[in-house]
């Protein structure tokens, strides 16, 4: 029942502002003119509801942050409940970068922006003024502190990962590996470049060119054809931190060292296991083997038991 309306196009410039408005107007105009059991239903309501801020709109020199609506992960099972807004988050560009396709937003070294997704892969939807666009997420820094909050903790007991694309190692630090190789990751950092181990030997790999065992990510693949693996923040010529603190950064002497303690010790919990049902299985074969004692033959009865109770046959024969 409701009317569709088509998703932005991230184009800079002010008439492509212009026509979005044309468009969200003529929208809204659809949407007010539904059926009243949905057009003032109370979401309805509620969302076309004026708020101070429509009454006193801001100036130049009171710029809102962007504000944007999500909806749940779960909204498929409940359509009604949506988020509120919530306030994007603003990083730093700690150096220059030139975007190298249409879909990349060039930054230079101090510009503040506003970040609208987080990918995985280390390449993130930006905001900058009137222009949208991917920036590798190595560029960035957050305001309040060198390192980032939203960072997970190393997890060595690994995720087991599909390589879809073939990476020839350029530092020292990474792995090169084949394509359909399998590989557990053991981090998964922001920047795009995670921490994987093959066998016993750990080094970054790009996340985007993984894929995890058991999935089919049809996202992944087509993003492989538009773009290449984000730059690493250690290959950034000319990086300027308003931190005086340097970021926390885990060495590959540590993950190697953590790892293998972690691979060491999931083997003898096999090797204890395997012990004891081998110990469980002997004892089970030595019971199966032991020779089954003869039921006892019981008593002959006495003479006054088959007196008594025994039929006159019976009784006939012990007379």
């Amino acid at each position: 029942f409701l009317p569709s309306t088509p998703a932005p196009k991230w184009f800079d410039g002010q008439r492509s502002t212009q026509n979005r408005q044309g468009t969200l107007a003529e929208y809204c105009y659809t949407l007010i003119n539904l059926p009243h059991k949905i057009s003032r239903c109370l979401h309805v309501v509620n969302f076309f509801k004026v708020r101070p801020d429509d009454m006193n709109p801001v100036t130049d020199s009171q710029i809102k942050k962007p504000e944007v609506f999500l909806l749940p992960k779960d909204a498929k099972k409940s359509t009604t409940d949506i988020t509120g807004p919530i306030v994007l988050q603003t990083y730093r560009a700690i150096a220059d970068y030139e975007k190298s396709s249409t879909s990349e937003m060039a930054v230079k070294a101090g510009d503040m922006v506003d970040v609208v997704e987080k990918g995985e892969s280390g390449w993130w939807f930006c905001q900058l003024k009137n222009k949208r666009g991917w920036v590798p997420a190595a560029y960035l820094e957050p305001m309040d502190g060198p390192d980032e909050s939203e960072e997970q903790e190393p997890n060595y007991a690994g995720e087991q990962y599909i390589v879809l694309k073939s990476y020839t190692a350029v530092e020292e630090d990474e792995l090169t590996l084949k394509e359909s190789d399998t590989i557990e990751v053991i981090h998964k950092l922001l920047d795009g470049w995670w921490v994987i181990r093959k066998g016993e030997t750990t080094g970054y790999y790009p996340s985007m060119y993984l894929e995890k065992a058991g999935e089919v990510n049809t996202s992944v693949k087509s993003e492989l054809r538009k773009r290449s693996a984000p730059p690493r923040r250690s290959t950034i010529r000319n990086a300027k931190s308003i931190h005086k603190q340097s970021r926390k950064q885990i060495s590959q002497e540590t993950y190697r060292r953590n790892s293998k303690k972690f691979i060491q010790s999931r083997r003898n919990m096999k090797e204890n296991f395997q012990n004891k049902a081998n110990v469980i299985l002997e004892k089970d074969e030595q019971e199966e083997n032991k020779p089954k004692a003869q039921p006892a033959v019981p008593p002959r009865p006495s003479k006054d038991l088959i007196l008594n109770r025994c039929t006159e046959s019976t009784r006939r024969k012990i007379l």
